[in-house]
């Protein structure tokens, strides 16, 4: 059985979170600073009346920091009931991958990170790292999120 992915780009490296994950790909917005909340949390936007809480996924995952470009976009889930954007630099794709090409993360994948990979994807000579994006926060700060809107 075929598997819809949004595939996406963090420091060059491609990333992908099934696309029924994903409410909504925007471009980068203007993005209201929050005073004393973690660092990865870049602030708060207006979605047709929703605040929407930013997430820069660099930050989260203790990547090198980049400017925001053009390429740079915000997608859009829903996490506990609550609409969450995270900053990725680039959205490249939507794929359909088949089982087949879904493989486990190897055991050598372990400490921070390894709880929100769910699979690694060979495709062709690539592979990509798929997200749930669900496990990128703790508890704690999808409680701290959910206060902030």
């Amino acid at each position: 059985m075929a598997k819809q992915v949004v595939i996406f780009k963090l420091n060059n490296e491609d990333f992908c979170v099934d696309i029924m994950q994903v409410l909504e790909i925007l471009s980068m917005q203007k993005i209201r600073k929050v005073p004393d909340v973690p660092d990865f949390i870049e602030g708060i936007f207006d979605l047709r009346g929703t605040i929407i809480p930013i997430i820069d996924l660099r930050k989260r995952f203790n990547m090198e920091k980049t400017n925001i470009n053009d390429n740079t976009r915000i997608i859009v889930v829903n996490l506990n009931k609550k609409s969450v954007g995270f900053i990725v630099d680039a959205v490249t794709e939507v794929l359909h991958i088949d089982e087949e090409s879904i493989k486990e993360p190897p055991d050598i994948i372990s400490g921070i990170g390894k709880e929100y990979i769910e699979a690694v994807v060979k495709l062709n000579d690539r592979l990509i790292i798929s997200l749930n994006l669900h496990r990128v926060l703790t508890e704690q700060e999808k409680k701290e999120i959910e206060e902030m809107g």
